[in-house]
């Protein structure tokens, strides 16, 4: 199946008979696509739709074949040594079940050795920058957690928090506003809930009582003042409870 695949990305990157456009991309202008294709995979799972997942799980193996095509074209590797480097990977952080159980170190402790053997051996390593930055706040917290820079509850910080917003009334500037956001991450952290997931399901909360509220008005909605948009909003919130 894989081997059809690698074939017909091959074609469409052809100089000569392949697709202009394929053609003309690189590691820079693929990246984005490959970080869309990633957030519909988890779409379709949050959706329960299978028939969308299945698709989409297409669309990102699409994504790691045309890398690996064009790295095998500059000389780097192909798409077989990305599968062995990860199949090593799984099998040397897994020695419990593919080596020795008895003397397995621990999936943590196989990790920090991966780490320390590279050039940045900095707890904070391997955090990749093009992360949304919600999530990458909470892996960078997390890593700093493992080597005990942490506070010690959940009342750390919401403390933070307070403090955040007094410095935001203070200089509401992008800085104080990123601290402030930082702070609620770490709150959700130590509270055991994914902030991701917590932000997500804000959005489609705000999302479906939103276009109740458009449903209630019909076309005279953006004429309504704000005191009658509350209202509906309101309405919307207590339909939602029934």
């Amino acid at each position: 199946m894989i081997e059809r695949l690698v074939a017909i990305m091959a074609r469409l990157r052809d100089p000569e008979r392949g697709c202009e456009w394929d053609v003309a991309q690189n590691f820079a202008t693929i990246a984005p696509y490959t970080i869309e294709e990633a957030y519909e995979v988890a779409d379709a799972i949050a959706r329960d739709d299978m028939a969308a997942l299945k698709d989409e799980l297409g669309d990102l193996q699409l994504q790691v074949v045309f890398h690996a095509r064009m790295a095998e074209e500059a000389g780097h590797f192909d798409l077989g040594d990305v599968l062995t480097a990860i199949s090593d990977k799984m099998e040397r952080r897994h020695p419990h079940i593919f080596g020795d159980a008895e003397h397995s170190p621990g999936w943590e402790n196989i990790k920090a050795g991966e780490r320390a053997a590279k050039a940045d051996d900095s707890a904070l390593s391997g955090v990749a920058l093009a992360l949304p930055a919600l999530l990458r706040a909470e892996k960078l917290q997390k890593r700093a957690a493992r080597v005990g820079f942490d506070w010690p509850d959940a009342e750390g910080p919401r403390g933070k928090i307070i403090e955040e917003i007094a410095e935001v009334d203070a200089d509401p500037s992008v800085e104080e506003i990123g601290d402030l956001l930082f702070a609620t991450v770490n709150w959700a952290r130590h509270l055991g809930i994914d902030p991701e997931v917590a932000l997500r399901h804000a959005n489609e909360k705000f999302e479906r009582r939103f276009r109740l509220m458009e449903a209630y008005a019909g076309d005279d909605f953006p004429k309504l003042t704000l005191d009658e948009k509350e209202a509906l909003w309101q309405r919307a919130k207590a339909e939602e409870s029934l």
